[in-house]
């Protein structure tokens, strides 16, 4: 039914045959018929296929995917080059370049930070375009749940990122001592100067993984 093509396929494979993902998979049959829905489905995995269990050394949480034409491919927070880029992107990449001094880009796509190791996760896959959190409640929150469960029980030391209120709510479900737990509010425009803006958690991301022997990740490395 799902083909990831890593280690990911094996560690989800008895969720992706319980009832609540085979209602939601009958859900989103009917959806992506009937309506306009985002991502395109074959990129509803990309942050597993992209980052596999084994290689996540960074997990960023989103909320949903973004509802716009052509903004969601499968990763949070990301677009493809060519998409105007998002507030909330916009917003992280002035963070970086005010912790990190990376110029902004251009291009919104993220796909370079997955390829090193951050797990770029929303809480929901999908979404019903121009309808934010359409998809909420249907499923979604138990497999990611249990994906980022299933990180939490990772030997190696893991970061995690939680921007905002949804994401700090899954803080509950990281209990091992490994790992680093980052808080800070969410990059909207709404909430970025409460707590986002000068959050650090890109160098204290690097400082965490240098400190325990792993590579660092290149923020400075979005694209392909």
């Amino acid at each position: 039914m799902v083909n990831i093509g890593n280690d990911w396929d094996e560690i989800l494979k008895e969720e992706f045959c319980k009832d609540y993902y085979l209602n939601l998979r009958e859900f989103l049959k009917k959806e992506y018929f009937t309506k306009t829905v985002y991502p395109p489905m074959q990129d509803i995995f990309n942050a597993l296929r992209y980052t596999s269990r084994a290689d996540t050394k960074v997990v960023i949480l989103g909320q949903d995917p973004y509802h716009g034409h052509g903004q969601a491919h499968g990763l949070c927070f990301s677009v493809k080059p060519g998409v105007a880029l998002p507030p909330s992107l916009k917003n992280i990449f002035k963070e970086l370049s005010d912790e990190l001094g990376i110029p902004p880009k251009s291009s919104g796509e993220l796909t370079g930070w997955a390829k090193q190791g951050v797990l770029l996760l929303n809480t929901t896959l999908t979404v019903r375009e121009a309808s934010p959190q359409s998809h909420k409640g249907k499923g979604w929150e138990i497999l990611t749940d249990k994906i980022i469960e299933m990180v939490n029980e990772k030997d190696s030391p893991t970061v995690f990122m939680l921007w905002g209120s949804n994401a700090r709510a899954k803080s509950s479900l990281i209990t091992n001592a490994r790992h680093l737990v980052l808080e800070c509010a969410h990059p909207s425009p709404l909430s970025a100067w409460n707590g986002f803006f000068g959050c650090g958690h890109f160098k204290l991301a690097n400082e965490f993984l240098r400190a325990n022997g792993l590579a660092q990740i290149d923020w400075s490395r979005t694209d392909k």
